[in-house]
C-alpha cells in the first residue's frame, strides 16, 4: 500500500524536475530545450492525476503537490520565455550572455532589458490561477479560466515556429513587441478568467462521458498534421471557442 500510494507523487515530482531542467535551459537563451522539457511536464501532469484515481490514493498532498509542480512547469518558464522572446523584440535588448561570477560587474548592474520583464507577468498569473485552483471547488470537473498547461503550450510554442517553420509574416508578428506585450496580457487574463472550460483529464475512457474531449483530441491530431507548430495557438483558440459553445455538456 505505501509504495502504491507514492507513485501518481513520483509522477507529480517527474513533472517537476522536467520544470525545473527547463527554467535553466530557459534563462540560458535554449527556448527550444525548454519547450521539450516542458511537454515532457505536461506529460506527466497528465498522468499523475489519472494514476492517483486508478490506485485510488487520490489526496490532499498530491493535489498540492501537482500545484507546486505547475507553477514551475508551466507557470515560471512560459514566464522566462515570455522575458526571453520579449528581450529580443524590444529596441536595445541586451544581448548579454552568461559569461561567468567571475566578470560579474556588481550586484547593481542591471543586464538586461527592464520592460521585458513584462513577460514574467505571466508567471503571477499562472501562480494566481493554481492558487484559485485549489480552493475553488466549481473546478472540480471542469476548469475556470484557461490551464496553466495549455497557456505554457501557447507560449512555448512561438520559439518553435521562429525556428522551424520560418515565415516572414510571421516571424515579424511574433517579434513584435506590442504583440508579445498584448499577449502577455492576454494570456494573464485568460489564465484567470470567469470561463468555463471543459477539463482535459479523463476520469474514464467511455466516451459517452467524454464526446467533446475525443472530438476535441481529433481536432488536435488533425491541426498538427495541417498546420504543425502553428497549431499549438489554433487549439488553444479551439479549445476556448469549444468550451463556450458547448458549456457543460460534458460536465453532467
Amino acid at each position: 500500500m505505501t509504495i502504491k500510494r507514492h507513485i501518481p507523487n513520483i509522477i507529480t515530482l517527474l513533472n517537476l524536475l522536467c520544470g525545473t531542467i527547463a527554467v535553466i535551459f530557459a534563462v540560458q537563451g535554449s527556448l527550444i530545450m525548454a519547450a521539450i522539457f516542458v511537454a515532457g511536464g505536461i506529460f506527466f501532469d497528465f498522468f499523475d492525476g489519472l494514476a492517483a484515481r486508478s490506485l485510488n490514493v487520490a489526496g490532499e498532498l498530491g493535489l498540492q503537490l501537482d500545484s507546486l509542480a505547475d507553477v514551475v512547469t508551466s507557470g515560471v518558464v512560459p514566464g522566462i520565455v515570455m522575458y526571453q522572446l520579449l528581450d529580443n523584440a524590444l529596441p536595445g535588448n541586451s544581448g548579454v550572455e552568461n559569461t561567468g561570477w567571475e566578470v560579474d560587474p556588481g550586484w547593481w548592474d542591471w543586464n538586461f532589458n527592464t520592460l521585458a520583464l513584462i513577460g514574467l507577468l505571466i508567471s503571477l498569473a499562472s501562480a494566481y490561477r493554481l492558487a484559485k485552483f485549489n480552493v475553488d471547488d466549481r473546478q472540480t470537473d471542469s476548469f475556470i479560466g484557461v490551464p496553466t498547461p495549455a497557456n505554457a503550450l501557447l507560449i512555448l510554442s512561438f520559439p518553435l515556429i521562429l525556428t522551424y517553420q520560418p515565415d516572414s509574416f510571421l516571424t515579424g508578428l511574433i517579434l513584435n513587441e506590442w504583440f508579445l506585450i498584448g499577449l502577455t496580457f492576454l494570456s494573464c487574463y485568460l489564465l484567470n478568467a470567469e470561463i468555463k472550460l471543459f477539463a482535459l483529464k479523463f476520469k474514464n475512457w467511455g466516451f459517452a462521458d467524454n464526446k467533446l474531449r475525443y472530438f476535441f483530441l481529433l481536432l488536435c491530431l488533425a491541426l498538427i498534421l495541417v498546420f504543425q507548430f502553428v497549431a499549438v495557438p489554433l487549439i488553444i483558440l479551439s479549445y476556448v471557442l469549444l468550451s463556450v459553445v458547448f458549456p457543460k455538456k460534458e460536465e453532467v
